[in-house]
């Protein structure tokens, strides 16, 4: 493990280049970062519930939630996630392109733990990753993985 903290976090992205993005901005990372990814709200219950292709996936440390997605949304997704009394512990980013006050206080309402409104650009996305991964995991204490 080379010295470095390891890490895992879920991101349910259904776009393949921010996908990339996020990858690309953990690749840098002072954690080893294990890098989770599912494509819609349902694959990421699954995940998460350990359900179907999903039978030996780990607890994550962190979740990288998008709202705009197909089959079941961010917002569904969150509402489940933090109804659940399993789930509701793992800390929840909201990362998205809304800005819009309806989104950010609906997530909120639904037990979001951070609301991030993805920025335009390559170093952009790049500072916000390194900017995520340096608060949850060297300035805040996350809930052990073995709940």
């Amino acid at each position: 493990m080379n010295g470095r903290k390891e890490v895992d976090i879920l991101l349910v992205e259904d776009d393949p280049g921010d996908v990339e993005l996020t990858r690309e901005g953990l690749a840098d990372s002072k954690l080893l970062v294990n890098l989770h990814t599912v494509d819609n709200g349902i694959k990421a219950l699954q995940y998460l519930r350990k359900k179907g292709p999903y039978s030996d996936a780990g607890r994550p440390d962190l979740i990288l939630l998008d709202l705009n997605m197909p089959k079941k949304d961010g917002r569904e997704t969150l509402k489940e996630i933090k109804s659940d009394e399993g789930l509701r512990s793992i800390p929840v980013v909201v990362l998205t392109t809304s800005d819009a006050d309806m989104d950010i206080t609906r997530c909120y309402e639904l037990g979001a733990n951070c609301f991030i409104t993805k920025p335009v650009g390559f170093e952009a996305f790049i500072k916000v990753v390194h900017s995520l991964e340096d608060f949850w995991f060297t300035v805040v204490k996350v809930p052990p993985r073995d709940r």
